[in-house]
This record gives C-alpha cells, sequence and structure tokens, in this order.
C-alpha cells in the first residue's frame, strides 16, 4: 500500500522545504522507502530530498510537461515505494497564471491529498478562516490535514488546534519555533560543509516531527496506487540501460559541486539515447571519450579559481569544441564555456565574458521552437553575458518567450556543434535525441 500526500503552503516560506526534509527522514528512520518529488523546475530542494530520503527527487512541472506525463514520471517512480511525498512550490495556488502550473494543479493532477503547512508565527485563532478558505476554494483539491510551524509554545498551540477544528480540517501537529532549522546554504551550494549542516538540520526536523507531529498518519495505508502505477510504468528500464548499447552514443554529464542542477527525468531521457557517463570538470584531468558533452547549471562562479586551475581539463573540452564535438551546455555550464567569469579564465569555446558584477535575478519560464517542436524550460540566474561584438563563427541561433508568451532577451548561442544558453531545457517529454539534432 503505497501513501501518497502533497506538502503545500498558504504563502512561501512558510517551511515547506524543512518539514518536507524533516518528514523523509522521520519515515526513512523508520525503514520506509519514500519516494521525494518536488513541484516546479527547482533543482535544489531536490538535493535536499535526495539528502533526506536517499532517493533522488524528481521534479513535476505542469508548465514544462503535459499532465500525462507527470502522471507517468510520478507512478514510475514511486510504484515500488512506501510512501510519496511531493513538496510544493511558492503558496498551495500560486502559479505561472492564476493556479496553472500550481502545486494545487499538480495536487489535482495526481489526486493526491494535501497537507497544509501554516506558518503561526504571530497569529493563533486567526488562522480559522484561512483554513476555512484553503478547503473550500476548490472542491477537487484535498485538504488531508494542517501542520503549524513557528508554534511558540503549547498554549499558542491550543489556539491553534481550536481553529482547525472549528473550520473542519485535522490538525496533524506543529513544528516549535527553532532558530537551528535555518536552511544553510540554499543558493550557496552543497559543499561538504553545507551538507553536513544540512545533515543536521534534517535530524533536528526529523526529531521534532517525531516528537510533535502524528507520523502514523502517513504510514498509515490509505489507497494503493501501485496497481495504477503498474498500467503506466514502461518495461523497467534500470537494467536495460545500466547494459551497454552496441554502436550508442556515448554521453559525457559534467557533475560535481560545481555542475549538479539536473532534471532526472533528463537524465533518463539521456540513458535511453546512449551510454552515460560522470565526470567532474573540477578534479578530472580531461574530458572522457564521448559522442556528446552535456554541461548543466550549478555553481562555476564559486569554484572558478578551481575550474580555471584544471588547465587540462578546460583545454580537452575547448578542442573538442573546435572539432566538432556536439556540446550541449545550460546556465552555469554556459558561463563554463566562455572566455572568463570576471577575468578568471575559462574554457574559451565562447569569446564573451560572464560576470556576477551588478547581479541581479533573471527568473522564469521559457518557451523555444525549434524544427517544429515545442520546447520549454526555466531560467534562473543572476550573472550575465557582458555585451560585445562575436565574431562570425557564433550564431544567434532562437528567440526565446515566456511563460504567456511574450518576447524575452535570454539568447541560445552556436559555435559549429556547441549550444549553450542561459535556460535549463526539460526535455524528458519530447526526446532526449532533439539534443543531437540541435
Amino acid at each position: 500500500m503505497n501513501n501518497a500526500f502533497l506538502i503545500g503552503a498558504a504563502t512561501s516560506n512558510s517551511g515547506k522545504t524543512t518539514f518536507t526534509m524533516g518528514l523523509l527522514r522521520a519515515l526513512r528512520n523508520r525503514g520506509m522507502n519514500v519516494q521525494p518529488y518536488k513541484c516546479g523546475p527547482d533543482y535544489i530542494d531536490t538535493m535536499f530530498h535526495h539528502i533526506a530520503s536517499g532517493n533522488e527527487s524528481v521534479n513535476l512541472d505542469s508548465f514544462m510537461a503535459s499532465s500525462e506525463h507527470v502522471k507517468e514520471v510520478f507512478h514510475k517512480h514511486g510504484a515500488r515505494a512506501d510512501a510519496q511525498i511531493v513538496e510544493g512550490v511558492m503558496g498551495l495556488f500560486d502559479g505561472y497564471d492564476k493556479s496553472r502550473g500550481s502545486s494545487a494543479e499538480i495536487a489535482m493532477t495526481l489526486d493526491i491529498p494535501v497537507v497544509l503547512i501554516v506558518n503561526a508565527k504571530s497569529v493563533a485563532y486567526s488562522v480559522a478562516p484561512l483554513i476555512y478558505g484553503f478547503k473550500h476554494f476548490n472542491p477537487q483539491l484535498k485538504i488531508a490535514g494542517v501542520v503549524f510551524n513557528m508554534v511558540a509554545s503549547e498554549s499558542h498551540f491550543r489556539f491553534l488546534k481550536d481553529a482547525c477544528r472549528d473550520a473542519g480540517v485535522r490538525c496533524l501537529g506543529y513544528m516549535q519555533k527553532n532558530p537551528e532549522l535555518t536552511i544553510p546554504g540554499r543558493h550557496l551550494g552543497l559543499t561538504i560543509s553545507a551538507k553536513a549542516e544540512t545533515e543536521q538540520l534534517i535530524d533536528i526536523a526529523a526529531k521534532e516531527i517525531e516528537k510533535h507531529v502524528d507520523l502514523e498518519f502517513f504510514c498509515s495505508p490509505k489507497e494503493s496506487l501501485v496497481a495504477q502505477a503498474e498500467l503506466t510504468l514502461h518495461p523497467d528500464s534500470n537494467t536495460l540501460l545500466q547494459n551497454e548499447k552496441e554502436n550508442a552514443l556515448n554521453i559525457a554529464i559534467a557533475q560535481d559541486e560545481a555542475f549538479n542542477f539536473t532534471y532526472k527525468a533528463n537524465i533518463d531521457a539521456l540513458r535511453k539515447l546512449g551510454n552515460v557517463c560522470f565526470f567532474s570538470p573540477l578534479l578530472d584531468a580531461a574530458l572522457p571519450k564521448c559522442d556528446l558533452l552535456y554541461l548543466p547549471g550549478g555553481y562555476p562562479e564559486l569554484f572558478a579559481d578551481q575550474l580555471s586551475a584544471n588547465e587540462s581539463m578546460r583545454q580537452s573540452i575547448k578542442e573538442f569544441a573546435d572539432k566538432g564535438g556536439r556540446i550541449f551546455a545550460e546556465c552555469g555550464g554556459f558561463m563554463y564555456l566562455t572566455r572568463s567569469i570576471d577575468g578568471v579564465p575559462m574554457c574559451d569555446v565562447f569569446p564573451m565574458e560572464a560576470t556576477m558584477q551588478n547581479a541581479h535575478l533573471h527568473l522564469g519560464y521559457r518557451t523555444m521552437q525549434w524544427k517544429g517542436i515545442t520546447v520549454k524550460g526555466h531560467e534562473f540566474h543572476y550573472s550575465e553575458i557582458k555585451q560585445q561584438e562575436l565574431p562570425d563563427s557564433i550564431t544567434i541561433e532562437h528567440c526565446q518567450s515566456s511563460a504567456k508568451g511574450t518576447p524575452v532577451s535570454t539568447a541560445v548561442y552556436r559555435y559549429r556543434n556547441v549550444v549553450a544558453g542561459y535556460t535549463h531545457w526539460y526535455w524528458a517529454e519530447i526526446g532526449a535525441s532533439y539534443l543531437i539534432n540541435l
């Protein structure tokens, strides 16, 4: 029997990620195999989920993928799990267009109940109408219960329990106000020290949940999703994809502290395309033998000196590009292919400079048309490319638009068979073969 819940919240910064990490660890401590997911394009919270549960987290995004694909991915990865925990994004009904693309839409698509996290700081019984509103706003959405965060005391919690009772929603418990429950290094890279701090936070959150939350609610079988999952599962691909494929593409993927922003479903799609291997631009001496190189996003600006010091790796990537090797690079991977990051030498495939000076956030969903195919993705970065005249060998290939169809200035650059830009694309549904034809 498989339990599935979406962890939503009334607003952003209510404590969804902290609660989700603690819940994943608490269930894991009980011997449960828990499969985590993240609503939306976030690739940082998925790393936290992996640390907490021991299983890779999977993105579920109803802008970048169809509802059929979202359901297929969910059932595929959860078929053998004891529980499935989906962390929402922003407020429960916040999407790119009203509630379209929201956590609520994902919950209704998957037909799973929502556990609502409510930040109780500086509020008591007044949460009753808020909870009542979330319960009744959309009858198709199932609010299974409420967990309060930032609770000051037992007497404070009694007011909150009364509010739940009068709003007609089950109260599942609370998390106390605790300065130790602050996520470290959320946007500073998961370094060794940050991982150690994250482990400590997860353990504290798990103990808090075990003490003050009705954990049995998440453990007791509700409704089996396994039978439904088996109907949508493809033949078990793990064994197939791990076997060496004759005449298949050899695909090298950068993966280390500097490059780690990937979608699991994208990597699975690459495995269907060929033989995948991982390497570290920070530590390895040279690029492994490959037909396709994928440089995902990450934090190259935080590791610029170390990346630059690895001259043999930089040279091998530039030689691969100059000889017509196929490279697909996104955001941080694109920055690594520029001449320099704030004066620190990089691979010099693209003769331009990336800079973190006067940094400001570039954020939003993106759509691109390519040979009759609509490709969707997400842009999230603070760096910029300094404007400069490009040689004839560099072309700007495509124009992109926002979720609402408004043109944006984000470019996709090409040098021979190298395609790069700031957008993180989601190709798991359309198939990774489009990368070969770019």
